[in-house]
C-alpha cells in the first residue's frame, strides 16, 4: 500500500485548508492509501537567509517526506501567490536536497473562501515543484467559495469531489 503525506501550507487553527487537507485525507484513505500528516507546525524554521545556519528541524522533516511515496500539499493563496510558510520550506529543504521532490508523486490543492479556488498558486506551485524535479499530478483540485465546499468533514458532491477522484487515479497510476 503506497503512503501519501500530507502538508498544509497554513498553520492557522480552523484553516479552511486544514479542512480541505482532512477531507483529502479521508477520500485517500478510502481509495487505499495508508495516509500521513506532515504538520510543518512540528519543524519550525527561520526565513531562509544563507548565511544562516541549517536548522535542526530540516532533516527530521526531510525523512519524514522521504518515507512518502507520494504527497498532497493543500496551500491557501496569498495575494494569487504560495504562501511563504510553503515557499520558505521548500528553499530550505532544497538547500540539503532535492530527493524529497524527486522521489515522491505529488498532488497539489488549494482551497478559497472566494470563487476562484487557488488556481493561480496552484500553477505557480507546479511550476516551482517541477523545476526541482517533481512529478506532479496533472489534476488540481481548487476548491472555491470553502463554507459551502464541504458536508460533514468531506467534500460536498461537485466538481472538486470529481477532481479529487481525478487526482487520486492520478496518483495510483503514477506509483503503479
Amino acid at each position: 500500500m503506497a503512503k501519501i503525506g500530507f502538508i498544509c501550507g497554513s498553520l492557522r487553527k480552523g484553516s479552511i485548508n486544514k479542512q480541505l487537507r482532512d477531507a483529502l485525507i479521508s477520500h485517500y484513505s478510502a481509495s487505499g492509501f495508508e495516509t500521513e500528516i506532515i504538520d510543518l507546525a512540528d519543524y519550525p524554521m527561520p526565513i531562509y537567509c544563507g548565511d544562516l545556519d541549517t536548522p535542526d528541524t530540516l532533516q527530521p522533516l526531510i525523512d519524514q517526506m522521504l518515507s512518502c511515496d507520494g504527497i498532497v500539499i493543500v496551500t491557501p493563496e496569498y495575494n494569487g501567490e504560495i504562501p511563504a510558510l510553503v515557499k520558505n520550506t521548500i528553499d530550505w529543504i532544497t538547500t540539503v536536497s532535492t530527493e524529497p521532490f524527486r522521489q515522491a508523486v505529488f498532488g497539489i490543492s488549494a482551497c478559497t473562501p472566494g470563487p476562484l479556488s487557488g488556481i493561480v498558486c496552484l500553477r505557480a506551485l507546479a511550476l516551482l515543484l517541477m523545476r526541482i524535479g517533481g512529478r506532479v499530478c496533472p489534476t488540481f483540485i481548487g476548491v472555491g467559495n470553502a463554507s459551502k465546499a464541504f458536508d460533514r468533514g468531506r467534500l460536498a458532491e461537485g466538481l472538486p469531489a470529481q477532481l479529487t477522484d481525478k487526482q487520486i487515479d492520478e496518483m495510483k497510476a503514477a506509483l503503479g
